[in-house]
């Protein structure tokens, strides 16, 4: 278990091989922490939005917020009656220490992300809607066509990357250069606290500054590329509006924004209301959306890779009882009809709600990707860690999957001359 230092759980640090948990401060002189040692941010910070150009923009601010690094913070008019005033107006934020470290932090950002050409999150205000198994495919198929692409997971309480990248059990190390990413494939790396974890049932227990830390930290000092740059970050983000989702968007704005961002959505409304909620926190925040995916849209299967059974039970106070049949029923449908062993197989398991989540975008006015139906083989390829498209083309989501990733590549191309500053201009085409 990661805890934070102070909670009576331990500190905790980060080997060059491994981590370890510790005694704060007290470890290998080599080591760093998870996290910075110290944090000035309070929860009044942890929750600072970036809308209205201001990074720390607090998201309950009055309209009109000049922001806590203004030199009129907590004094101007705008502030009249925000929960926020007596902090901004303390110059915690506007001080002569505050904005050297921020300059600083800038420069750390863009140090960091110099050699990243596109940075894409992939968003979902509801939980379980398949926002990693989307941001996994999408970063293999991308490798799988020959871009050098990075995969940061800042799911911290609850990252599955490795796992769908197949890399579970791997170590990052730290060198001169910051931390290097575990690599599934010569042209695909991925950065995730699961990597930093005891073991893979270690439980993260952090607040939103200490998590912000963390994420700062794999902004800042993964070496992306071996040095040499990747033309596409993919962030899979933990679910609704948290402080992951802030204080990456922050971080960002200091090199110019997100590039943009795909919103997942299975078709009930339960789904949808949230993520209606992460479309407006891309409007509010100005992450440009890509557009919306509706994953779970349909099970779609060929008859021959059903499974077929008999129910046995007649006593309707015992546990059903089944008995698979399926050889019998394919050896039937051979002799009495086989052109029926061509067909596919369609079941609506999650009815759309008023029109679904192309609908949806419709209202949002943002590009609507594709529909991913529930696929076996998507889940299989998940669970082995490799690229659904290659191992399964003939596969019912393989060319909604690759219609996906190439109005991706359309939206974000990769150029001779692309460049970071090039986020700006597709920013605003998009």
């Amino acid at each position: 278990m990661l805890a934070e230092e102070g909670s009576g759980n331990g500190g905790y640090t980060v080997t060059d091989s491994n981590p370890t948990t510790g005694t704060g401060s007290s470890g290998n002189s080599n080591s760093s922490h998870l996290g910075p040692s110290s944090s000035r941010q309070s929860d009044t910070t942890s929750s600072m939005s970036p809308a209205n150009g201001s990074r720390n923009q607090p998201s309950n601010a009055n309209d009109g917020c000049v922001g806590p690094d203004s030199t009129n913070a907590g004094r101007a008019s705008a502030c009249a009656g925000c929960p926020n005033q007596n902090i901004c107006s303390s110059g915690e934020f506007n001080s002569a220490e505050a904005q050297a470290e921020k300059m600083q932090e800038e420069a750390d950002l863009r140090s960091g992300l110099q050699d990243v050409t596109h940075i894409v999150l992939v968003l979902s205000g509801k939980g379980g809607v398949g926002k990693s198994t989307i941001a996994c495919q999408v970063a293999l198929t991308l490798a799988s066509r020959g871009y050098t692409v990075g995969m940061l997971d800042i799911d911290i309480c609850g990252p599955s990357t490795p796992r769908m990248l197949g890399v579970v059990g791997q170590e990052v190390r730290k060198s001169g250069s910051g931390w290097t990413p575990v690599y599934v494939n010569e042209n695909l790396s991925v950065m995730s606290v699961a990597f930093l974890l005891p073991d893979n049932d270690a439980a993260v227990i952090w607040r939103g500054p200490r998590k912000n830390g963390l994420i700062k930290q794999f902004l800042t000092e993964t070496d992306w590329g071996n040095g040499e740059g990747i033309d596409y970050l993919i962030v899979d983000t933990p679910p609704g509006t948290s402080d992951e989702h802030i204080s990456t968007v922050q971080y960002l704005r200091t090199i110019g924004g997100v590039s943009g961002s795909i919103v997942v959505s299975t078709p009930e409304e339960v789904s949808m209301a949230d993520v209606r909620k992460e479309l407006n926190f891309c409007k509010k925040t100005f992450v440009p959306v890509i557009g919306v995916v509706e994953n779970m849209a349909t099970f779609r299967a060929k008859l021959t890779d059903l499974t077929f059974v008999k129910n046995l039970n007649i006593d309707n106070d015992q546990e059903d009882v089944e008995l698979v049949c399926t050889n019998e029923v394919i050896q039937l449908l051979r002799e009495k009809c086989p052109e029926v062993l061509d067909l596919t197989i369609k079941a609506d398991v999650f009815a759309p709600s008023n029109g679904g989540p192309r609908v949806m975008a419709e209202k949002f006015n943002v590009p609507f990707l594709g529909s991913l139906p529930l696929d076996p083989n998507l889940l299989k390829a998940c669970e082995d860690g490799v690229c659904f498209v290659d191992h399964y083309p003939g596969s019912s989501a393989a060319r909604p999957l690759n219609k996906i990733v190439d109005n991706l590549v359309k939206a974000l191309p990769i150029t001779e001359n692309s460049t970071i500053e090039d986020i700006k201009e597709f920013k605003f085409a998009l």
